[in-house]
């Protein structure tokens, strides 16, 4: 299986749960090393790179995790600025306006003092994605950014994934299994069945698919081997 991502664009990858779509992000950063195969970034082979050598790569690129991952001893603040604190060497003050730009562009400069515990879902994920471009990443990964949420706040976060897209120039990779999120941010789909790609394609192209597996999946329909089991006799 290869998957060449488009630089500028935003891949989103599809399919049932167990098909290995986070692991592939996991991959992308060399977070998990392949048992067979090649993980290349800008024209660079990298999953043979020591850990020192991928510290530098690995900050070209953020990563919103599924369920935002804040750190609950920190202010909202203290977590945007957790990277900058770890990987440069800027002073308090230029820190303190990095977050407070970076919490500005996801909608909730002035909420630095709130801990995780103050804020709504919908509030978590938007500070965990104003951690995850702090660095002013290349690329960003996002592990199903809109799960949790309702399909008000689903949609702020997809906004803000189609803003930074635009306003920032990066490459996005979006796990999901939301299709209205898929149909709306992304450029190109990728779906997984089986660990094989199985469909390949801009939105509409997804959509008009023929193929009985990603009808299934993007129609949220049960594969009838499932039914069939689900009222047999006992």
């Amino acid at each position: 299986m290869d998957i060449a991502l488009r630089e500028g664009q935003t891949t989103v990858i599809i399919g049932e749960s167990g098909a290995g779509k986070s692991v592939i992000l996991k991959h992308i950063t060399c977070l998990l090393r392949p048992d067979a195969g090649q993980v290349f970034y800008r024209g660079k082979r990298i999953d043979t790179g020591s850990e020192k050598e991928l510290v530098e790569i690995r900050r070209q690129f953020g990563f919103l995790f599924q369920m935002g991952a804040l750190f609950d001893s920190m202010t909202a603040g203290e977590n945007v600025a957790f990277p900058l604190v770890e990987h440069t060497n800027r002073t308090k003050e230029q820190i303190a306006r990095i977050v407070a730009d970076k919490l500005r562009m996801v909608g909730l400069d002035g909420i630095q003092h709130k801990r995780p515990a103050e804020l709504s879902g919908g509030q978590r994920k938007r500070v965990a994605l104003a951690r995850a471009i702090a660095l002013d990443p290349d690329v960003v990964l996002y592990d199903e950014p809109t799960t949790g949420l309702d399909p008000v706040r689903a949609d702020v976060i997809n906004e803000l994934i189609l803003k930074l897209a635009r306003e920032l120039t990066i490459t996005s990779v979006v796990v999901t299994h939301d299709m209205t999120s898929a149909y709306k941010v992304a450029d190109r789909i990728i779906m997984l069945h089986d660990g094989l790609i199985i469909a390949d394609g801009s939105p509409d192209t997804i959509r008009s698919s023929t193929d009985d597996r990603v009808r299934r999946f993007i129609e949220g329909h049960a594969d009838p081997k499932d039914l069939a089991a689900l009222h047999a006799k006992e």
